[in-house]
């Protein structure tokens, strides 16, 4: 048989324990698995090796799992301040863009006004106005990148996550 066929049945036998399979995907595991001995006892093994690591309580230390509690409710929150902090964000970025397209004409006009009175070529001009238009945001991209910058080599101690 091609290996291509059976990786994708060993690829199902292991999706099938732990996530589950679509019924076109279990129809065509079950098919293969009447036509084919060597996968039919790879699932077997599996099937075996799953029930031996169910049948075996495990223990561990009631500190280790205080520690991985405590570090999945940080994480926990530590995702939903970020998907807060996105928000506001993804907002700004709207309210900027409104007066962004709202004040260019003014600026434009102001710029024309400086321009004509300065004897500013259009080029000039533009550079100036176009200086203006992506001034804020390059600002604002500047001190985003910088603030991750300090997050991402601030160590995270024990201190970070013990409660």
């Amino acid at each position: 048989m091609n290996s291509a066929i059976h990786e994708r049945a060993c690829h199902l036998i292991d999706a099938w324990h732990v996530e589950g399979l679509t019924a076109g995907d279990r129809e065509w595991l079950d098919a293969h698995l009447a036509e084919c001995g060597d996968c039919r006892d790879r699932a077997r093994a599996s099937e075996r090796a799953l029930q031996a690591l169910r049948s075996h309580a495990l223990t561990t230390e009631p500190g280790l799992v205080g520690a991985t509690q405590a570090r999945v409710r940080m994480r926990a929150r530590e995702l939903r301040e970020n998907q807060a902090r996105w928000r506001a964000l993804w907002i700004a970025c709207a309210f900027s863009w409104i007066l962004g397209a709202l004040t260019a004409p003014l600026l434009w006009h102001v710029l024309g006004w400086l321009g004509r009175s300065l004897e500013m070529s259009q080029v000039v001009r533009l550079a100036l106005f176009a200086c203006c238009w992506f001034a804020p945001a390059s600002v604002v991209g500047v001190i985003l990148a910088w603030k991750q910058a300090r997050l991402a080599d601030t160590p995270a101690g024990p201190k970070d996550w013990e409660h």
